[in-house]
C-alpha cells in the first residue's frame, strides 16, 4: 500500500510546513451544523459528503487506493474531472433571496404563528438578518471555495506523490472552464500544489477549454432537445406543484405566519437554499435554516434531484451522450499514459486536471453507467425513491471529482475509480483496480462509437427528449 506521506525531502519540509495548520484543524471543534445540511443537492458542501474533514481537512486515507495486494503496482497516471469550489449565488437566485426578504420583513407579523419555543429564529430572521446578497456575485467562487480546491490538491498530492510532485510541474495539465468560478478553482489548484512545493513565487499555467468542460452548450441536439424544450422537465414541473411540494409550502408560511398563497415553490426554495449559501459561505447556521425540518429538506432535495436527473443525466440519453467529447479525451489521455514507450519518447503527463461544473460531471457520470436506478425518478414516486443511488447531494457537491487512477502492474496496467475520494467500480467489473483492458472491454461500444458530431448534429427529426432509460 502507498505511504500517505510524500517520499523526498522537498515534500517532507513541505508537509512539516503543514503541521501547524493540521493541528490548528483538528484541535477545533466541530461547529453546528444546520441539520438538514445533508440535503443541499448540487449546493451541498463537500464535507457533508467526507465528514471527516471537518475535523482535518488534509486528512488522507491511502486505503482508499487498491491495487491488487498480491500485485507489485506503481501509480502512472492520475485525471481528476473536478467541480469548481463553493460559489455565490446566480444573479436569478439572488433576486428570488431579495424577494423573500422583502417579503418576510414587511408581510410575516413579528414571532409569525410559532410556538414560544421556536420564536428566536424567526425574530432572528426578522430583526438581525442582514440580506447581504448582490447581483454582482453572481455564481464567483468565495473564499471558502478557493480553501475547498486548495485543500483537495494538498490531499491528492499526498495520495500521488510521485505525480503531483514539483519535479512534475511543467508536466502537469491544467484545463478549466472558461466561467470565472472554475479559473478561480483551477487557480487555487495550483496554490495548493504549491503550498506542498514550498514555492513562493506563485505562476499559473492553465488552458481555458470550452469544448471539453461545457460541451453542453455545443451539443446542439441537447439543447434543442432538453434545455430549451419545456416538456423534458415535465416531471420536475409536475413535482414543483405537487403534493409533497404543496405540504412543504403550507408548513413554511404556517412558520412564518404568512397566508401560503404568499409563497411561491420558487421562494420556498430561495429560503431552503439561503441556509445552504450561509453554510457554505461563511460556515453559518442560518436562522433561514429553522423554516424546514429532515422530511421538508428531502422534499427539496427530492425536487432538486428531479431536476438533474431529467436535465443533465440519465432521463435523456442525450443529455449524457453530450460528454463525449470529455468521455474520448479521458482515455486517449488514460492510452497514452498506459502505453508502452521507447527510451527516447517524451514521457506522458503524470497529472492531468480538469476544473468545470456539476454540469460537466453528471453527463459523463451517466454516460459511465453510473448511479443508474432500477426504477427512475419521477413526480409521483418520490416515497418508493428514498434509497435512490441518484443523489446529487452525494455525487456533486462544491469541489465534487472523479478520478481515474492508471497503475503500472505486474499484469499490465490497471485502472481505478474514485468518486469525491472514495473507490467506486466500474459497472459490470468486480475488481476495484481491474485490468485496463477490461475497462476498455466495458466501454467499448462508446470507444468505438459516441460520436459528438453524429450524435448532437445527426438524428434529423430526432432531437426531441430521448426518453429512453
Amino acid at each position: 500500500m502507498f505511504s500517505v506521506l510524500p517520499p523526498t525531502n522537498t515534500l517532507v519540509l513541505a508537509a512539516l510546513c503543514l503541521v501547524l495548520t493540521r493541528l490548528s484543524c483538528s484541535s477545533v471543534s466541530v461547529p453546528d451544523i444546520p441539520h438538514i445540511a445533508a440535503y443541499f443537492g448540487t449546493k451541498t458542501r463537500y464535507e457533508e459528503v467526507n465528514p471527516h474533514l471537518l475535523r482535518d481537512v488534509f486528512s488522507v486515507n491511502s486505503s482508499i487506493l487498491k491495487p491488487p495486494p498480491n500485485e507489485r503496482c506503481t501509480p502512472v497516471h492520475l485525471t481528476a474531472i473536478i467541480r469548481h469550489g463553493s460559489r455565490y449565488p446566480t444573479v436569478k437566485n439572488v433576486r428570488r433571496i431579495h424577494k423573500l426578504s422583502e417579503l418576510v420583513r414587511r408581510e410575516a407579523p413579528p414571532g409569525g404563528a410559532s410556538s414560544a419555543g421556536s420564536a428566536a429564529w424567526l425574530q432572528d430572521i426578522q430583526n438581525r438578518w442582514e440580506n447581504w446578497y448582490t447581483e454582482d456575485m453572481d455564481g464567483q467562487l468565495v473564499m471558502k471555495g478557493r480553501e475547498d480546491l486548495r485543500q483537495l490538491a494538498v490531499r491528492l498530492s499526498s495520495l500521488f506523490p510521485s505525480l503531483l510532485s514539483e519535479e512534475n510541474m511543467r508536466r502537469i495539465s491544467l484545463r478549466s472552464s472558461s466561467k470565472h468560478r472554475c479559473v478561480s478553482s483551477v487557480e487555487a489548484f495550483q496554490d495548493g500544489l504549491q503550498q506542498v512545493w514550498s514555492r513562493q513565487d506563485v505562476q499559473y499555467s492553465h488552458q481555458v477549454d470550452d469544448e471539453l468542460m461545457r460541451f453542453f452548450e455545443r451539443c446542439r441536439g441537447y439543447v434543442e432537445g432538453v434545455e430549451n424544450n419545456r416538456t423534458a422537465l415535465l416531471e420536475v414541473e409536475k413535482f414543483k406543484h405537487g403534493m409533497e411540494m404543496e405540504a412543504v409550502r403550507r408548513r413554511m408560511a404556517e412558520r412564518l405566519g404568512l397566508p401560503h398563497h404568499r409563497l411561491t415553490p420558487d421562494l420556498v426554495e430561495a429560503a431552503f437554499f439561503l441556509c445552504s449559501y450561509e453554510l457554505s459561505i461563511k460556515s453559518l447556521y442560518s436562522p433561514w435554516c429553522f423554516l424546514f425540518d429532515e422530511n421538508d429538506a428531502k422534499v427539496l432535495e427530492y425536487k432538486s434531484d428531479l431536476k438533474q436527473f431529467w436535465k443533465r443525466s440519465h432521463g435523456h440519453v442525450i443529455s449524457s451522450l453530450s460528454s463525449c467529447p470529455l468521455f474520448h479525451h479521458v482515455f486517449r489521455t488514460l492510452d497514452k499514459a498506459g502505453r508502452p514507450r521507447r527510451s527516447t519518447e517524451a514521457s506522458p503527463e503524470p497529472a492531468s486536471i480538469l476544473v468545470g461544473h456539476a454540469e460537466t460531471l453528471l453527463p459523463l457520470l451517466s454516460l459511465l453507467g453510473l448511479y443508474k436506478d432500477q426504477t427512475s425518478p419521477t413526480a409521483d414516486n418520490y416515497h418508493s425513491q428514498h434509497s435512490r443511488s441518484f443523489r446529487t447531494s452525494l455525487i456533486v457537491p462544491y469541489a465534487a471529482n472523479l478520478l481515474f487512477v492508471l497503475y503500472d502492474c505486474q499484469r499490465g496496467p490497471r485502472l481505478q475509480m474514485l468518486i469525491n475520494e472514495s473507490p467506486v467500480r466500474f459497472p459490470g467489473l468486480m475488481e476495484d483496480a481491474p485490468l485496463y483492458r477490461d475497462v476498455r472491454a466495458t466501454y467499448r461500444h462508446l470507444l468505438d462509437g459516441c460520436d459528438f458530431h453524429r450524435e448532437c448534429e445527426g438524428r434529423p427529426g430526432g432531437r426531441g427528449p430521448n426518453t429512453e432509460l
